[in-house]
């Protein structure tokens, strides 16, 4: 699950992006509002944190620039502009949801994890694969009631397959959501934690089709 962090403050730019990866997600940082204007949130990113006071253009420019696309992106502001009209302002704009500086990591978190359940349709962060229980939250596993070990790499496979249950996730993807880049890529890497995670939760928890990818039973 990769976020865009878009924000050009270094200290809490480089806080967040720990902070956001400890929690298990896979963080790409911009510094510039016409850096976020250049790319395709849609296509490669599941939110968007997005200051407003950003160099080059504005964080609501980006943001008005955005939705003019269509890009239906969830798109949380995290500003120190905290006054009434400054949230109607960014919110009318299309963000999904407004944090003001200064930002406690736990409640960022629990935003994002609210707005990934309105995107997934989701009640709740625990996800059923037969008797196996997710909690996406938690990071945690379990089969009949025992607490499954698994890996960081594994869980966030996992994950990911679970936020597109029902629907086939090629290699790519999987690799896009574990490296920001490139660099570190295994040819296997993929294989390797679908095949230990058939292992501790069941041949059947994971479907694979040669060519095109895994899925998790919807």
């Amino acid at each position: 699950m990769r976020l865009l962090l878009v924000e050009d403050d270094e200290l809490l730019g480089r806080a967040l992006k720990k902070g956001l990866e400890l929690a298990g997600y896979g963080v790409v940082w911009l510094k510039r509002g016409d850096d976020l204007a250049a790319v395709n949130p849609a296509a490669d990113y599941a939110l968007v944190l997005l200051d407003l006071e950003l160099p080059h253009m504005s964080g609501l420019d980006a943001l008005k620039l955005l939705r003019s696309r269509h890009d239906t992106t969830p798109v949380i502001i995290i500003t120190a502009q905290d006054r009434a009209a400054q949230k109607v302002q960014g919110l009318d704009a299309g963000a999904d949801d407004y944090l003001v500086k200064p930002l406690d990591l736990d409640e960022v978190l629990a935003r994002i994890r609210a707005q990934l359940r309105r995107r997934d349709h989701r009640a709740t962060d625990i996800a059923s694969i037969g008797d196996v229980l997710v909690d996406l939250a938690g990071h945690s596993v379990s089969r009949d009631g025992a607490i499954v070990p698994v890996t960081a790499k594994e869980f966030r496979i996992l994950a990911m397959m679970i936020r597109r249950a029902g629907r086939f996730v090629s290699k790519g993807d999987l690799e896009a959501d574990l490296y920001d880049d490139d660099t570190g890529i295994e040819s296997n890497t993929i294989e390797v934690a679908i095949s230990a995670l058939r292992r501790k939760l069941g041949r059947d928890a994971i479907i694979t089709a040669r060519g095109i990818g895994y899925m998790v039973p919807k």
